[in-house]
């Protein structure tokens, strides 16, 4: 019997037999007409719009792994608006000063909801000015991936920026010309979006390898001019400072890691974006060769200085979510321990287990910071949006020791403040505050405090600084606002911990 045969007898069979059912499925079956060999490969970014199935009403994402060096964003949304589509809700992990294209995209009724853990230059301007009818939702970075997982964020089509990867979708993020290092926020995009569209520079042969997000992922592929200026990663708040202040205050952050008790051999550390944060790896290296201490790991956003610190073996293992400069991205291609990470396993709460919860310091900035130890690092001194999430929350909370570096006053105005304009992190995360006029620790780590001041280093109380402040500055005038709310804060876990109203004028 020929296998047709065998194919007919089927219609033999009971209606209600199990053969029967096979018959049916197996003559309706669409057979495949063609091989799928370069099926993914778009001509265009305008038909790799159209393939992805987008419609109006739908959710798209992007990562920020460029930052102020993102070209892919404005591209597509630039796209996107011309192709007539209206109502999208952006959800890009995060926002900064070049995507203010995106303003004009909002006004023209393109997009009309945003979720991110931040925003920056004038689009930051136009939202605290009311620009957008919805609140933007800001999340941390750990944040985000809940929100994912728990449905409240579904991502319809993702747009992934990256240098190179082959005509499958096998792709990472330290090869090719626009090196920008860790693709730890675009991993969560490619796992959980309906639709995943890379757009890349280069194509390179197949299989492209290693691979931070693998070809079963991925379902459409575009060749673009550029995705990205990888020089433009390490600029503004993750630049390395040369500001004397801000070197002051991070060569004080080193000696209170130093004398905090949690400086011992195999420790781990985390610093934030900030000058002064940023600048404390450096201060430490001196401290750890005297000492024989070696770390046992970075974590988050990977420096230049981290780099050099592991290849002189003074940090075993670097965790990287993403990577702070170019030299950092260009590491991940050469040294088996740099490892690269999503933001899943970096900060979600919810997951089976996020390295912040294995993290011993963190030394973190911030744009306000109150009496009573909240942080503010969304909105400035005018009460417009001009900061971002991050990882700040995620951190703060779950490591053994958190620091917070600021400058007590920023020109005339202080960063010591009663009641911060708007919370992010609370107090009850944070442990100590290091300021160029002092340093205090929260009262609920009265040992650390005390193991401070055996070290001889400064120590007062948050009272005294915010007096100090006052002193210098004065009582700085009252935000006005109106009732109007532009944004809203979720902490970690998706709840929502403050609110940002539109500023008076």
């Amino acid at each position: 019997m020929n296998r047709q045969q065998r194919v007919e007898s089927l219609r033999h069979c009971q209606d209600n037999s199990p053969a029967y059912h096979l018959y049916q499925n197996t003559s309706k079956a669409n057979l495949q007409a063609q091989k799928p060999r370069n099926i993914k490969i778009c001509d265009s970014l305008e038909s790799t719009i159209r393939r992805s199935g987008l419609q109006d009403g739908m959710t798209i994402s992007f990562h920020h792994a460029f930052r102020a060096g993102d070209l892919t964003l404005n591209l597509v949304m630039n796209a996107i608006a011309a192709m007539g589509f209206k109502n999208l809700r952006l959800a890009s992990s995060s926002l900064s000063d070049c995507h203010s294209p995106l303003v004009e995209h909002i006004r023209n009724g393109v997009v009309s909801e945003i979720y991110t853990s931040g925003m920056r230059g004038p689009l930051a301007e136009e939202v605290s000015r009311g620009l957008l009818a919805k609140p933007v939702q800001v999340h941390s970075h750990g944040g985000r991936v809940n929100l994912i997982e728990s449905g409240e964020l579904t991502i319809d089509v993702a747009f992934i920026g990256v240098p190179a990867c082959d005509e499958f979708g096998n792709t990472n993020g330290f090869s090719g010309n626009a090196c920008c290092g860790s693709l730890g926020y675009a991993r969560v995009d490619a796992e959980y979006a309906d639709c995943v569209v890379l757009l890349t520079e280069a194509l390179v042969a197949y299989p492209h390898h290693p691979a931070s997000i693998t070809q079963d992922q991925v379902d459409l592929i575009v060749q673009v001019e550029q995705v990205g200026d990888a020089d433009k990663i390490g600029a503004d708040t993750t630049r390395m400072t040369s500001n004397p202040r801000e070197l002051l205050i991070a060569r004080r952050a080193a000696d209170v890691i130093a004398g905090s008790g949690y400086f011992v051999d195999g420790f781990s550390l985390q610093t934030g974006t900030g000058g002064a944060s940023l600048a404390v790896t450096r201060f430490l290296e001196d401290k750890m060769l005297r000492r024989n201490i070696t770390a046992a790991f970075a974590l988050g956003g990977i420096t230049s200085t981290m780099v050099e610190l592991h290849e002189k073996g003074l940090i075993t293992k670097l965790l990287d979510v993403q990577s702070f400069d170019r030299q950092a991205a260009a590491s991940l291609a050469r040294n088996p321990r740099h490892i690269e990470i999503s933001a899943n396993q970096y900060a979600n709460f919810s997951s089976k287990g996020a390295s912040v919860d294995r993290l011993d310091v963190v030394v973190l900035s911030a744009l306000e910071i109150d009496t009573g130890f909240n942080v503010n690092v969304l909105t400035g001194s005018d009460g417009v949006l001009r900061g971002a999430s991050g990882g700040h929350c995620d951190t703060a909370v779950a490591a053994r020791l958190s620091i917070i570096v600021a400058p007590l006053v920023r020109g005339r105005i202080p960063t010591l403040v009663n009641e911060v304009t708007t919370c992010v992190t609370p107090g009850s995360s944070v442990d100590i505050l290091v300021t160029d006029h002092g340093i205090a620790v929260n009262p609920a780590r009265p040992e650390l405090a005390e193991r401070l001041q055996q070290a001889g280093l400064p120590v007062v109380t948050i009272d005294w600084l915010y007096q100090r402040a006052l002193i210098l500055t004065g009582a700085p005038k009252p935000i006005q606002f109106t009732d109007r709310v532009v944004a809203v804060v979720r902490y970690r876990d998706g709840s929502v911990i403050d609110v940002v109203h539109q500023i008076q004028e």
